[in-house]
């Protein structure tokens, strides 16, 4: 079996909620349908940028059939199945490939932080990937489980023929290239910070992760695709301009801002779930005035 290629941009799509917090299956795959259009390479269905640890069980398994209908058959589809205890994230990924998800992202379990030891961890992921129908990626997202994988570990794990790539979400260039540089050559490194893309890339990361591309996924993409045709100059250019709308829907204003974005781009963004709050109406104009600057896009 040849080995599933995770090259090019991914955006971990939002959960659209109704008015009442309800999920909004029907804009959810408005959205995919809109994504279909562009150069995006797939799909991460359940993400930390999906909501995914406000979301029930029952709600996991209707949004990743509804992704997996609104989809293009030409986009790779990862399932965001990471959870708390092995058992569960396992019983999530195997339902998850039953669907016709071709890969697992899963996220660090982080509730018991001290006892989240490197041997805990290899043992969670490698028990994973004895047991997974389709092949895992490990997600590190440091700022929001408190943990991060090292490049000692990842190199360990990349020697599973099921575990394909890590999703490496720090902005640590050189974290990103310790792993790339003592993992084996098919291992797939996958960056989840569009600040740091350009450099990323050209350290020989395979591609990325990246929330703001589902509110600017050409901008993204066309950064990925001038990087592979070796047109630098164009690309730290890209870069440059992916720089500010990065951080505002990221580290600065969160989901609220990314959803907020999304809907000045002409998606269906709507509000976070709560606990989360939505955008001020000072931040609304803040974000109004940046994206607006950006178009047109190319």
């Amino acid at each position: 079996m040849s080995q599933l290629s995770l090259c090019g941009i991914f955006p971990p799509v939002t959960t659209p909620f109704a008015p009442d917090e309800s999920v909004d299956l029907k804009a959810l795959g408005a959205n995919l349908k809109e994504y279909n259009r562009t150069r995006l390479a797939g799909y991460v269905v359940l993400g930390s940028t999906g909501e995914s640890v406000y979301l029930r069980p029952e709600e996991k398994l209707k949004i990743l059939e509804a992704a997996r209908a609104a989809a293009d058959p030409g986009k790779v589809l990862i399932a965001g199945t990471g959870l708390e205890s092995t058992a569960e994230t396992l019983e999530l990924t195997r339902r998850a490939a039953s669907l016709g998800y071709q890969a697992a992202l899963v996220r660090t379990p982080s509730y018991f932080k001290p006892q989240m030891t490197e041997a805990a961890l290899e043992q969670h992921y490698r028990t994973l990937a004895d047991s997974s129908p389709i092949p895992l990626l490990i997600y590190s997202v440091p700022q929001f489980t408190g943990l991060a994988v090292e490049a000692p570990l990842v190199a360990r794990l990349a020697e599973h023929p099921n575990i394909v790539g890590v999703k490496e979400s720090s902005g640590n260039v050189s974290r990103v290239t310790q792993m790339i540089h003592r993992s084996p050559p098919d291992f797939q490194v996958l960056v989840g910070s569009a600040t740091t893309l350009y450099p990323s890339l050209a350290v020989g990361a395979a591609g990325a992760i990246l929330a703001v591309a589902c509110a600017l996924p050409e901008l993204c993409t066309e950064l990925y695709e001038v990087f592979r045709r070796g047109n630098h100059a164009r690309a730290r250019s890209l870069q440059e301009k992916l720089l500010e709308p990065t951080v505002a829907v990221t580290s600065r204003y969160g989901i609220a801002g990314l959803k907020f974005a999304m809907e000045l781009r002409g998606y269906a963004g709507g509000r976070p779930r709560r606990p989360l709050l939505p955008l001020d109406e000072q931040t609304q104009a803040e974000l109004t005035r940046l994206f607006r600057a950006l178009e047109p896009s190319h």
